[in-house]
């Protein structure tokens, strides 16, 4: 509701994204009031831009809202204009012209959105944006994979033969469907892109969007590249939007999943202890507390050993013989095979305590 996507635009304002897309005014009352909301406030460096159909009214409804600028987008493969929309294929160019030309003359910066672009026939979608460019108007263009099917060897090619044909920006939009969003992202930053359309934890239609922390830590951490962005925030502002949103994701999801820096071997428990604080890069690919999630912590389950025992038992305040630890080792993992899964610390309690006669 409005409320809350005021909070969440608002915490990634505070985090430094750059650009946010606050959402299709036509959508909703309550999603038209949160743009204008957005729109009013003093957000820093923040721009706020809204999103629409290649539309004169969707445009009109846009500017209504006082954003920065607006993301318009209309079918642009042939096929999905035949079968999905049931237009005839000038119909697609008629309005992304008007509209476009509309949103200039209105003093919108303007992204041409091309759904479907990536499964277009290439020469058919590339004469479209140049009509557009030309007869239209774009300030950027919007490479969009709407249904996620590029992959990462295909996207310099695809930026090389746009970048032949128009001198305009480029933004990317990939999908997320064969879990390939955020790669194929970067390998379009790599090859000239200069925008990306991420969203928080990868929400979105289907499988979602590249997500932008994803995007984001591997640009800084892979490729020393900073662009801005307080990464620190990326665990808060994700439960945020999984609370919202009501948004399901696994434990274990890379950077900001709930167990992704748990530990239940018993070599890597080991290795918690030789490596201490001076060296706890040996345990994950970056630290928890650069993105804000929960430290290191160690569990018990079927995939423990000694080491994972002598750590309850230290945490306990208990000491035991090495068959007392075997013993606890065994039924700990009996445990975890009766539960399907990690079992609690007061698991553990009662369990070495009924070994050791506590």
């Amino acid at each position: 509701n409005k409320d809350d996507k005021i909070r969440i635009a608002e915490k990634l304002a505070e985090a430094g994204v750059h650009r946010i897309e606050a959402g299709m005014p036509a959508v909703s009352d309550q999603d038209k009031e949160a743009i204008i909301e957005l729109a009013k406030r003093d957000l820093g460096d923040t721009e706020i831009f809204a999103f629409a159909r290649c539309m004169k009214k969707d445009v009109q409804l846009a500017l209504e809202c006082g954003v920065d600028g607006i993301v318009i987008e209309i079918p642009s493969s042939e096929h999905i204009i035949k079968n999905a929309y049931k237009w005839p294929l000038e119909k697609a160019i008629e309005l992304s012209i008007e509209a476009t030309q509309f949103a200039k003359e209105n003093g919108l910066y303007t992204v041409f959105f091309p759904i479907d672009g990536s499964r277009a026939d290439i020469d058919w979608f590339l004469d479209v944006i140049v009509r557009v460019a030309t007869e239209g108007h774009m300030d950027a263009l919007a490479v969009v994979d709407t249904f996620g099917g590029l992959n990462p060897h295909s996207v310099p090619y695809l930026v090389k033969k746009i970048k032949e044909r128009i001198d305009k920006p480029l933004e990317a939009h990939f999908h997320d469907d064969f879990g390939l969003g955020a790669a194929n992202t970067l390998m379009g930053l790599a090859s000239g892109i200069e925008v990306a359309h991420t969203t928080i934890t990868g929400v979105g239609e289907r499988a979602g969007n590249a997500p932008y922390e994803d995007v984001v830590l591997s640009l800084l951490t892979m490729y020393n590249k900073d662009i801005g962005i307080d990464v620190s925030k990326f665990y808060e502002i994700s439960k945020l939007m999984q609370e919202k949103a009501k948004l399901n994701i696994r434990p274990n999801r890379p950077i900001v999943g709930d167990t992704v820096f748990n530990v239940e071997s018993g070599i890597i428990t080991s290795w918690v202890e030789n490596c201490g604080d001076e060296n706890r890069l040996e345990l994950s690919p970056f630290l928890p507390e650069l993105v804000g999630n929960y430290p290191t912590k160690i569990i018990f389950g079927k995939n423990n050993g000694i080491p994972n025992v002598t750590f309850g038992l230290d945490t306990m305040g208990w000491e035991a013989t090495d068959d007392e630890k075997m013993e606890i080792l065994m039924k700990i993992k009996e445990k975890s095979f009766d539960v399907k899964g990690a079992i609690s610390l007061e698991d553990f309690k009662e369990i070495a305590g009924k070994v050791l006669g506590k």
